[in-house]
């Protein structure tokens, strides 16, 4: 089995975010994803992120929701379970094929569009928008707020967007240079630095399976609280609550990951 060594140099290439050529495709390959995800997302952990959304978002009654980045629908199909008006969007048609058939074998309705979050083009039609499981921050800055005013635009009046992400100070403080996942003899293994510059990490992916590497290097924008702030305004939004977990606990230096909620002013 190979060897894998948790360190990282100081400075250097490792540290340069403009080093990594990003294949979107490549990195979220759905076959390589749920195989290596799959004990991580279990049916209990998506009941209870469900169970947490529907209480910080106050879902009593039934809402029009656009699911930005839905992946396979773990999320997106649960809440259309619970009478919810559901579209998901998301750029891997492999994904959206198993949501479709999910959504089938449970009975629910859901409009699922194969489609880039850059470049969706709804006008004030959702009550809510959500980016779950860190769905947000893999483009450039540029990028990044554009897809902000396109929720923006999405968003009726009064709508809100909630999205969770990594606490930058926290993960800063305590990351690990690598992290390893092993299933069945195979490897995940990801080199993570961070570019002090453009405040992106970097994850250098490795992935050895069935004897076969592949390298999937990709990097994303860690905000800190001032900055999310200061993104939402611009696209048109404001910062209305950031908890420190889906058990809604304040942000503190201990916090991991960041439960935000950002809203459109009303008329």
């Amino acid at each position: 089995m190979p060897q894998v060594e948790s360190t990282s140099p100081q400075n250097g290439p490792e540290y340069d975010s403009s080093t990594v050529q990003f294949d979107l495709d490549s990195v979220f390959n759905v076959d390589d994803y749920l195989y290596y995800y799959s004990d991580l997302l279990t049916d209990e952990r998506t009941e209870a992120e469900v169970a947490s959304i529907v209480k910080i978002m106050q879902l009593e009654e039934p809402v029009r929701i656009l699911d930005l980045a839905c992946g396979f629908g773990r999320h997106t199909n649960r809440l259309a379970g619970l009478g919810h008006r559901m579209t998901g969007v998301d750029y891997m048609p492999g994904f959206l094929e198993i949501a479709r058939q999910d959504a089938q074998a449970h009975g629910v309705e859901v409009d699922y569009i194969q489609g880039d979050m850059r470049k969706i083009e709804y006008k004030e039609e959702f009550d809510a928008v959500f980016l779950l499981f860190t769905a947000f921050g893999y483009f450039s800055d540029e990028e990044n707020l554009q897809v902000m005013k396109n929720i923006s635009k999405a968003l009726k009046p009064n709508g809100r967007l909630l999205f969770d992400m990594p606490d930058r100070d926290t993960n800063l403080k305590d990351r690990q240079p690598c992290r390893v996942v092993e299933k069945d003899g195979n490897l995940m293994i990801d080199r993570i630095s961070f570019d002090s510059m453009t405040g992106q990490q970097i994850n250098r992916r490795i992935i050895i399976r069935d004897g076969i590497r592949k390298d999937l290097p990709f990097k994303i924008r860690l905000y800190n609280i001032n900055e999310i702030r200061d993104l939402l305004k611009q696209a048109g939004l404001q910062l209305s609550q950031i908890y420190g977990g889906w058990d809604r606990q304040p942000v503190s230096p201990e916090t991991r990951r960041m439960i935000i909620i950002g809203r459109k002013p009303g008329n």
